[in-house]
């Protein structure tokens, strides 16, 4: 069962890097019930915890409603209030403090544009994060913390958003329309193109067109962008300092030698008449 768990975090997790460009460290929002939860089952240390599951390192947030909120709960929440205070504070824009869940929709606003993963026991609230592209949500059972699978609403918004992206616009198709006009005014293009153009209906033209359009676009929808091109080392030469010298052709040629001055080291001076060593 551990090892399908983590199949499963895996995979929504390479779901949200992949489509919506999260990146680590992941930043959680956490409002009062999960960081509740977290204190009544002894769930400590929570970053720990939370990194487990993402196999990531973790930053921890909540908001200043949200501690509000716990205040206000008395003292029952006091452990779940000193927890949430050592948590980073993430900015909302409400002078007075507002309902904890309604602070986190407003926080996370209409994409996610921060990029965080929302940690909380509130059904409805994670219900209603469903229907909002781009967040990830975290909750907790017993003393085990789980990563839902994307939702039904994330993949249908993903699957049209990148057909969307992969199509002509209007403009673009009307810049390719005036392209075409030009080529048939200067004489580039044969009679067959003259006829499609004259009916709007470009046809096959168009088909290339995206085709082009899909090999150079940039894939930067969503906060996500194509990874840098490098280019390969060619192969080099082997180090010169660590090759072995090569024989002179002296020496190939005539190896007798070399063998005589191997194995002589001394030389008679017959004129002196004395041993040279």
């Amino acid at each position: 069962m551990k090892v399908k768990k983590q199949k499963r975090h895996r995979k929504s997790l390479t779901f949200y890097t992949a489509c919506f460009g999260f990146r680590k460290p992941y930043k959680v929002l956490c409002d009062g019930t999960f960081v509740h939860h977290l204190v009544v089952n002894r769930i400590t240390p929570a970053d720990t915890a939370l990194a487990n599951i993402l196999s990531a390192t973790v930053k921890l947030y909540t908001t200043r409603c949200v501690l509000a909120e716990l205040k206000r709960l008395g003292k029952s929440y006091s452990e779940a209030l000193d927890a949430a205070n050592n948590l980073i504070i993430a900015r909302c824009e409400h002078d007075k403090c507002a309902r904890a869940d309604s602070c986190i929709m407003e926080v996370v606003g209409e994409n996610n544009s921060e990029h965080f993963f929302v940690a909380s026991q509130d059904t409805d609230l994670r219900k209603k994060l469903e229907e909002v592209p781009g967040v990830p949500l975290i909750f907790g059972l017993r003393n085990a913390l789980f990563l839902e699978s994307p939702s039904a609403f994330q993949k249908e918004y993903v699957k049209t958003s990148e057909e969307r992206r992969l199509h002509m616009t209007d403009k673009e198709y009307q810049i390719f329309k005036d392209r075409a006009m030009k080529r048939l005014a200067d004489g580039e293009a044969d009679n067959s193109n003259a006829e499609i153009v004259e009916n709007n209906d470009l046809g096959d033209s168009i088909a290339s067109a995206q085709a082009i359009k899909r090999s150079i676009i940039s894939r930067n929808h969503n906060g996500v962008k194509d990874k840098p091109q490098f280019k390969r080392r060619k192969a080099k030469g082997p180090n010169p300092l660590s090759c072995k010298k090569k024989k002179s052709r002296e020496n190939q040629n005539n190896p007798t030698k070399v063998g005589l001055l191997a194995k002589f080291k001394c030389i008679y001076n017959l004129n002196m008449k004395t041993l040279i060593c």
